[in-house]
């Protein structure tokens, strides 16, 4: 394979441009094409993976999908309050059932385990992956956003998503055209506190 010729202005543009844009930015009842979301999970595909384990597994709702997904989570939640003795929020409980509605597409984030593979090299693997859908969703001009809220961390979902052992449920990654043309500011620290150089 001959050595690709890279455009550094743009890497680094698109990497610094970056942006998380949550529901409230989304442009609502106007999807994106499937092809898009086609192209960030390839893209997603060529994360770094230790092992060539490629642990990534991804679920995507969309069309009708996202109200599959918006109950299942609502459902979820009153369950378990219901087993669990704990407070039920009917204002937690629409949030569920109504924030997926908002998006064009709602992508559930797997890791599935490898033997061998020490745990945190397939979490970085499968954020990384991730970060190669950000990336893309950016370039395309789309709000998104990685979340972890909902059945992420919750034991009765794991049997749902069909997880095993050290499997993991890693969030959800929401995806809408945005309602506006203006881009979020960045902020971030100096690297000066953060990086230290060893020279000799």
């Amino acid at each position: 394979m001959q050595k690709p010729d890279f455009n550094i202005e743009e890497v680094n543009k698109i990497i610094r441009g970056r942006r998380s844009m949550f529901v409230a930015q989304f442009k609502e009842n106007d999807p994106v094409d499937d092809a898009v979301i086609e192209e960030m999970l390839e893209n997603a595909r060529w994360a770094p993976t230790h092992k060539l384990t490629q642990p990534w597994r991804f679920i995507v709702y969309t069309g009708d999908g996202l109200k599959k997904f918006a109950d299942y989570q609502a459902d979820m939640y009153k369950m378990r309050a219901e087993k669990n003795g704990t407070p039920f929020l009917e204002a937690t409980f629409q949030k569920f059932k109504q924030q997926p509605l908002k998006a064009s597409h709602v992508i559930a984030i797997l890791l599935k385990r490898s033997e061998g593979i020490p745990l945190m090299e397939e979490i970085a693997a499968v954020s990384m992956a991730v970060q190669n859908m950000y990336l893309t969703a950016s370039a395309h001009g789309l709000a998104a956003y990685w979340g972890t809220g909902g059945p992420t961390f919750w034991q009765e979902a794991r049997e749902d998503f069909g997880l095993e052992g050290e499997d993991a449920l890693m969030g959800f990654f929401y995806v809408a055209k945005p309602a506006s043309d203006t881009w979020p500011e960045g902020k971030r620290e100096s690297m000066d506190e953060k990086v230290a150089w060893i020279r000799e």
